[in-house]
């Protein structure tokens, strides 16, 4: 088959960049299109491949890819299909499945969830952005929202990441979908660790923007001045430097060896974000770790807490995120920390490992061909 495999960009790598990697090793030769590529700073991972970008893929416009949102429709119709394809994958958390298809072919989506910002969680977003420039904001958040309405039927066959991605699109997009796991990269299940060390931090890692709550983590080791390392990069990180006091260290982006040694160092991940689905606990959970977690939407599907036996636990949760409910989990994780089994944590993760999910996608595209 011809295949194209569609994603909103590349500029950073991040979970919805190791999907597509991982999706294209069941079409190796697929081309690639996509709004904003930056080589530069992903890497080499699409080298083997074609890749097209939208007329918007220039060194200003991929600085800010994320806060000219009202410019996304163009950047997605200025972009053509170069050829006549058998097969059109899509992985999707903005407005990408929306790219014009000229002939009868197939359409699936790998939906990450329907554009945040538009759907159920705009005020959240609009929280973030300065209040005089609100106004701006919310009329383009709506205009992208029409826009992406008229989207939907674009595709033929949702696959959705979570089964709370699945309940979004259904709300929002009154589709159906079926739910397939991200995977985890199967190297990391061959990473050696030593569950009998003392430990003396906690660790954050991934993006550093609004929604992810990494200031809800610095209010909270301001007060308790427990040792917190904040690995990775985004909007809000100078902003919270400032805030942050000397117990809180700020790493920056790290290269896959030195994010190695500060996981297998550290107590527990804390993930203070309400996420889609959430790849980093699972690859945290592969090294051994357990999960300190928000108890809401895809980590309820991640992380197991069994407070009657922690040894079947790969975490725990905390109810609201407030710095009181955050320091409370804390407090009794250092309970019970010694409980924890690594073994256990990481046989859990290993349901989530990167066969399955190419075993499982592959017969899904499969089943759906031959249906149609």
């Amino acid at each position: 088959m011809k295949v194209a495999i569609i994603h909103y960009w590349f500029i950073t790598r991040r979970g919805g960049e190791k999907v597509v990697e991982s999706i294209l090793k069941l079409y190796p030769n697929a081309d690639i299109y996509t709004l904003f590529y930056d080589k530069g700073t992903y890497g080499d991972w699409l080298n083997n491949n074609k890749v097209y970008s939208s007329r918007l893929n220039n060194k200003f416009f991929r600085k800010y890819y994320q806060k000219i949102f009202p410019l996304y429709p163009f950047a997605v119709k200025s972009m053509k299909l170069r050829e006549k394809y058998d097969l059109i994958i899509s992985s999707e958390s903005g407005p990408i499945k929306g790219i014009k298809i000229e002939y009868p072919t197939t359409h699936i989506c790998y939906i990450h969830t329907p554009m945040r910002y538009c759907w159920g969680f705009t005020e959240e977003y609009l929280a973030s952005i300065n209040f005089f420039l609100r106004p701006i904001a919310s009329y383009f958040f709506k205009k992208l929202k029409n826009w992406d309405k008229t989207t939907i039927d674009n595709v033929d066959f949702y696959i959705a990441n979570s089964k709370n991605v699945a309940r979004r699109v259904k709300k929002f997009y009154n589709r159906d979908s079926d739910v397939i796991y991200p995977p985890i990269a199967s190297n990391l299940f061959a990473k050696k660790t030593d569950s009998n060390k003392e430990k003396s931090y906690f660790l954050s890692f991934g993006a550093i923007t609004p929604y992810k709550k990494i200031d809800l983590l610095v209010d909270c080791f301001n007060i308790s001045g427990k040792k917190l390392i904040i690995i990775g990069d985004g909007s809000e990180k100078k902003k919270l430097q400032k805030r942050a006091k000397d117990n809180i260290e700020f790493k920056g982006f790290l290269k896959a060896s030195e994010l190695d040694f500060y996981v297998k160092e550290s107590k527990a991940l804390l993930f203070p974000g309400e996420e889609d689905f959430g790849m980093i606990p699972l690859e945290v959970m592969a090294y051994g770790i357990p999960v300190i977690a928000f108890k809401k939407g895809g980590a309820l599907e991640t992380v197991v807490e069994n407070r009657d036996d922690i040894s079947k636990s790969s975490g725990i949760f905390f109810e609201r995120q407030s710095s009181s409910s955050l320091q409370r989990a804390i407090e009794y994780f250092l309970t019970v920390e010694d409980s924890f089994d690594s073994l256990w944590i990481r046989k859990h993760a290993q349901n989530f490992e990167e066969s399955k999910f190419l075993n499982k996608f592959s017969e899904k595209v499969n089943q759906y061909i031959d249906k149609k």
